[in-house]
């Protein structure tokens, strides 16, 4: 799913792309993708583009007067930009929003239809769809700790809940985590003063490293390599790849659809987080460290 470093890319390109041009239309390849009834979408042809800004992980289009388009790119949306009417993609597309000089196009891979788009008229409207997190690169070190200390989570949890932090999801938790030296399954409430300021460096760092990354990535052109698998993370999608700090093998802890990444070495002492399937499946053969599990693969 685009994070906030991606989401923040995707906006600033859709400023410098349309800006202050007149949406002539848009065309919807599927009835999944919009999500709201009024005013109608055909409400928004012929106005002008005032901007774009980011909403959380969502793209907020803002039009004259006080229209806007809201956009949710879930795990597999992604926008490109085109020639004038480009088509739809029979099996990806989902919108094309038409200009004179250009179309911005949004896709989805795959065949769950998750992306939605609302159309709302007025700030009160927009607000609604606002999850309230923290904003952490224009915030303090006294704001951040009052939100990770708003309950008692694990870190990786409380780093990924909208109402709490602002735009940072599975990705880029997991490379905020290795740097800040912490383990994922940590309790927020157990948290000292020493680790709660290197958890907001390292989120930071990360996320200002990766927006100027991405910025430099895009250049002038429209960012078109939007993944949440990037060259260069430390620990997120390199399973069994050697953490570039240590060497150490990288381990994950799976759950449904979503796995965390991390480094046993850097992060946990050496100690290996109990996957929940695999952990029920072995019980008491699950291996509680690097050394154990690498004895075992061995074996």
């Amino acid at each position: 799913m685009p994070e906030l470093p991606d989401v923040s890319v995707y906006v600033e390109a859709i400023e410098r792309f349309v800006a202050g041009r007149v949406l002539e239309g848009v065309r919807i390849g599927g009835p999944s993708l919009l999500r709201s009834v009024e005013p109608p979408l055909s409400a928004v042809a012929g106005h002008r583009v005032t901007g774009a800004h980011r909403l959380g992980k969502r793209v907020v289009i803002a039009l004259d007067p006080d229209l806007f388009l809201i956009f949710h790119l879930m795990i597999a949306g992604r926008f490109h930009w085109k020639r004038p009417r480009a088509k739809l993609a029979r099996k990806t597309g989902l919108a094309a929003l038409d200009f004179a000089h250009g179309t911005l196009l949004l896709t989805e891979a795959g065949t769950k239809r998750r992306a939605s788009l609302y159309v709302v008229q007025g700030e009160a409207q927009l607000a609604e769809h606002d999850p309230g997190g923290l904003e952490v690169l224009g915030a303090d070190l006294e704001s951040f700790r009052e939100r990770i200390l708003a309950g008692n989570h694990t870190l990786k949890r409380a780093l990924t809940d909208p109402h709490l932090l602002s735009g940072i999801g599975n990705a880029y938790s997991d490379e905020i985590l290795h740097r800040a030296r912490l383990s994922p399954v940590k309790l927020t409430g157990r948290l000292g003063e020493e680790e709660i300021t290197r958890l907001f460096d390292a989120t930071l760092a990360t996320l200002t490293t990766w927006l100027e990354c991405l910025r430099d990535e895009a250049g002038d052109g429209f960012p078109e390599n939007v993944t949440a698998f990037r060259e260069g993370m430390t620990v997120h999608g390199r399973y069994r790849q050697p953490c570039p700090d240590c060497g150490s093998p990288v381990q994950r802890i799976v759950y449904a659809s979503n796995e965390t990444n991390y480094c046993a070495t850097c992060q946990t002492g050496g100690r290996l987080l109990a996957d929940r399937a695999l952990s029920r499946l072995l019980k008491k053969d699950w291996p509680r460290s690097l050394e154990e599990l690498e004895a075992r693969r061995s074996a």
